[in-house]
Parts: C-alpha cells; sequence; structure tokens
C-alpha cells in the first residue's frame, strides 16, 4: 500500500510540528512567500504612482496600474517556474503584472532594475518585523522590571565560575537582566535611520534611466511607502541589513544568557526557580518525575541558529564591485529565518519569565550550604579597620580552612580566634556571617535600572 505524498516543510521555522516552538504565526506571516511577493507588487505600484507624481509616466496609466495590479491573482505556479530559470522573481512577475494591466502594462517597473524591487521589498517587511520585535521587547521588558521589583531583596548566592561568591539578591540578577533589554529598546529605534530606506537606483545604481528625473523618482518613491530617502545607492552597501540581523543576535543572545541562567538554576540541586507548570509540559516519556526547562531550551537553540545567520550576514557584505556575484543571496536564507526565530525566542521568553516560579525558600537555603564561608569577605573586611587589611586575610582564611577540614560554620571558626573574639562579640560575629546582611548595593542598583528603565518601583527613593 503506498501513501499519497503530503506536502510538508524541511525546517523546523516551517515544520507542522515545530514552527510554533521555533516562531510566531505573526512572524512567519511577515516573511511568508505570499507577504513577499505582495510586497514586489506594492513597490511595483508605489513605483508607478511615484513616476507620475514626477510626469515621468502617463497619469492613467498609474492608476490603472494601481487598480489592476493584484498578488492574489498571480500563477504563483508559473511564477515559481520561472524565478527557477530566470534565478530572480521579478522579471516572471513584471511579465504577469503587464498582462494584468493591459495598455498600461508598458509602463510597469519603468526604469528600476530587479535588486531595486526585492531590496525595497524586503525593507518594508524588516520594518513590520522590527516593530514585532520592539512590541515583545517592551513586553518582556515589563515583565523582568516586575520581577527586579518584586525580589528586590530576595537574597541568593551569587555564583562565579559556577561557585558560590557573594551573596546577591534575585531582583539584582531581574534588573541586569532587564538592563540589556533596555539597552536592546534603544538600539531599535537607533537603527530605523539607518536600515528603513528604500532602493531605487537602476542597472548600476545611477539611475541613468530616467534622465534627470531619477532621484525626483526615487524620493517620491519613498515618500509613496513612508521610507527614508537614501544617501546612495545601497545595492552592494548591505551594512544596513547586517546591523538589524547583528541586533537580532544580539537580542537573542540575551535571551540565551538568560536562559541558560535559568535552566542551571532550575536543575534538581539548585531549584530555585522553575518554568510555569502547565500539564505535561517538559515531560519525559520515561521519567514520570521530569519537569524540563522547554522554553529555556528553545530559546538557547534560537540564540545559536540567529549568531550563525549573524556571521552569515557580515560574509556577505563583501560584495563585488556595483552589484554582487553571489553574496546577496545568502541574505535571503539568513533574514526571514533570523526575525522568525527571534519573534520565537522572545515569545518562550514571555512565557517562562511571565509565570516563573521562583522559589526564594530554596535560594535562602542554598545560601546558607557554605555555613557561612560565602560572606568571608565580610568578615575579613570587618576585621580589617582594627589589625589590617592582610592580617585580616590570613585570619578567615585559617577559619575558613578549619569549617572546611572540621566542619561546623564559619561564625564558630571566627569565635575561636583570639584576633577575632578581641573586637567582636558572638552577636557581632553572627551578623557578620549572616548572608543576608552582605547584599551590597545589590537592592540600590535593582531601584536605579528601574528608574533608568522609566519604572517606578516601591524603593525609588534609596537610589535619590
Amino acid at each position: 500500500m503506498s501513501l499519497s505524498p503530503r506536502p510538508s516543510a524541511t525546517t523546523a521555522i516551517d515544520s507542522i510540528l515545530f514552527r510554533d516552538a521555533f516562531g510566531t504565526p505573526r512572524m512567519r506571516g511577515v516573511f511568508s512567500d505570499h507577504a513577499l511577493i505582495g510586497r514586489y507588487v506594492e513597490v511595483e505600484v508605489a513605483l508607478a504612482k511615484a513616476e507620475t507624481r514626477c510626469g515621468v509616466i502617463p497619469e492613467d496609466a498609474a492608476a490603472e496600474i494601481a487598480a489592476r495590479c493584484s498578488a492574489d491573482a498571480l500563477d504563483l505556479d508559473l511564477l515559481r517556474e520561472e524565478t527557477d530559470i530566470v534565478g530572480y522573481p521579478i522579471l516572471p512577475l513584471v511579465h504577469q503584472l503587464v498582462t494584468q494591466c493591459g495598455e498600461a502594462g508598458r509602463y510597469v517597473h519603468w526604469g528600476a532594475t530587479t535588486q531595486d524591487i526585492m531590496d525595497t521589498a524586503v525593507v518594508l517587511q524588516v520594518r513590520e518585523g522590527l516593530k514585532i520585535v520592539a512590541e515583545d521587547v517592551a513586553e518582556l521588558r515589563a515583565i523582568l522590571a516586575g520581577l527586579a521589583r518584586k525580589h528586590r531583596d530576595t537574597p541568593m548566592a551569587g555564583r562565579t565560575h559556577l561557585q558560590q561568591a557573594l551573596p546577591v539578591t534575585f531582583g539584582y540578577k531581574a534588573a541586569v537582566w532587564l538592563a540589556m533589554f533596555d539597552r536592546h529598546a534603544e538600539r531599535l529605534e537607533q537603527l530605523k535611520p539607518r536600515v528603513l530606506v528604500g532602493q531605487f537606483a537602476g542597472a548600476a545604481g545611477t539611475l541613468a534611466s530616467l534622465g534627470t528625473k531619477g532621484l525626483e523618482v526615487q524620493e517620491a518613491l519613498c515618500a509613496e511607502l513612508g521610507l527614508d530617502v537614501p544617501a546612495s545607492t545601497w545595492h552592494v552597501a548591505r551594512d544596513g541589513l547586517a546591523e538589524t540581523l547583528n541586533l537580532l543576535a544580539l537580542i537573542t543572545g540575551s535571551l540565551g544568557k538568560i536562559a541558560l541562567d535559568v535552566m542551571i538554576m532550575a536543575s534538581t540541586e539548585f531549584a530555585e526557580v522553575y518554568e510555569p507548570f502547565v500539564t505535561g509540559r517538559g515531560a519525559s516519556s520515561t521519567m514520570p518525575q521530569k519537569r524540563n526547562p522547554i522554553s529555556s531550551e528553545l530559546i538557547l537553540a534560537a540564540s545559536k541558529a540567529v549568531r550563525q545567520h549573524a556571521g552569515l550576514m557580515l560574509d556577505a557584505m563583501v560584495q563585488d564591485f556595483e552589484r554582487a556575484t553571489g553574496p546577496w543571496h545568502a541574505e535571503w536564507i539568513a533574514l526571514p529565518e533570523s526575525f522568525v526565530l527571534t519573534a520565537g525566542a522572545l515569545n518562550q521568553a514571555k512565557f517562562a519569565l511571565g509565570g516563573l516560579i521562583v522559589d526564594d525558600a530554596q535560594m535562602a537555603k542554598n545560601l546558607g550550604i557554605s555555613r557561612g564561608l560565602i560572606v568571608a569577605e565580610a568578615a575579613m573586611m570587618a576585621l580589617a579597620p582594627h589589625i589590617g587589611r592582610q592580617q585580616a586575610h590570613d585570619v578567615v582564611y585559617a577559619a575558613c580552612r578549619a569549617v572546611n577540614e572540621g566542619g561546623g560554620t564559619l561564625a564558630e571558626a571566627l569565635a575561636r580566634e583570639d584576633e577575632v573574639t578581641r573586637h567582636f562579640d558572638r552577636a557581632a560575629i553572627d551578623r557578620l556571617t549572616d548572608p543576608a546582611n552582605y547584599l551590597g548595593l545589590a537592592p540600590q542598583m535593582v531601584d536605579r535600572v528601574l528608574q533608568r528603565s522609566g519604572r517606578v518601583g516601591p524603593h525609588l527613593e534609596t537610589a535619590r
């Protein structure tokens, strides 16, 4: 018995199984084939309107082109076949648009080159894609601000080199995350003037086919589409699109850092945070007790993929002369996939962090497992004014060795040292070795991040 073939995707971002794990319907819609072809048609129509306004083509021709050009009426099978032959979709597209427009069809694509239409269409996609990314980043910043504010004073072990280092607060950790995305929000705005720029320059970029009207038409086309006017042709100057994708890599890189923190903190031995509970999510087919951090895993995978595409875009910047012989094509792979993956990673982050379960009791327990050694620095710095910094270091170092070798707590070991008890009674020693009393300025740093983020917190007066 043979099975009838079914159309299927071959990449994770289009897969019927994985597409909503690695992307979102909204972003896939922006970068879908139908949307891209629609953008091509939109640019061709806008060009005709611009050229009419500049007196380059008859007014009635532009009206006919605007009325009759239809992406929905295209023969997509024929478009695909001819694109495969030509190597680019615009000439086959223009063939069909000319037919759609009848007599006015002679003015379709007037003075343009293939890359003008494709580049401008991609910029329109990028504009829509950046809008979605910016909205998601804004939502995530609100979530992170809530975590930072709520857990401003929740003590936990700060870790360096995967070892307990000094106490921090979970709010401080969330504030560090928030500050990253505050900067990304700034970058998203700063990027726009450099990237949301139209492309209309003709075969070699000189607009020779339109005589003296070229720059006027270029400006009118950009106005029609709501894009900025380029200072110069950017057929082979791809820094804007490369910057866009590298910003996506920065955003997903920050998401990957958060995801890694969450995954480690969710491990059985740490058990400090958990992704939101949904029946069946993160379940194992063989181990019923498992609760895997699925969103964090997907975020980390997406961050790695976007990073690879960022490198590809940088490589594609190296283009020959006035029109490239191949690097441009790499963008067709990297751009849509990176936008979809970024949207997917942001969506997973909003879910995971928006419902993050924080076990502050377990954080406190983990903070105590070193038996006070995590605040050895506090004891040393308190003792230093009395006996000197280096002598204090040696005394506390000896006490730490005693704890490691013989058990007990740092407070007990210090209480046996004459150099310590000469200056501190047992109550003072206990206070010195309580990790909750050695948070540094972590809470105040939370306040400062919230203030700069424009999110007033309950302890804001402390930061002033």
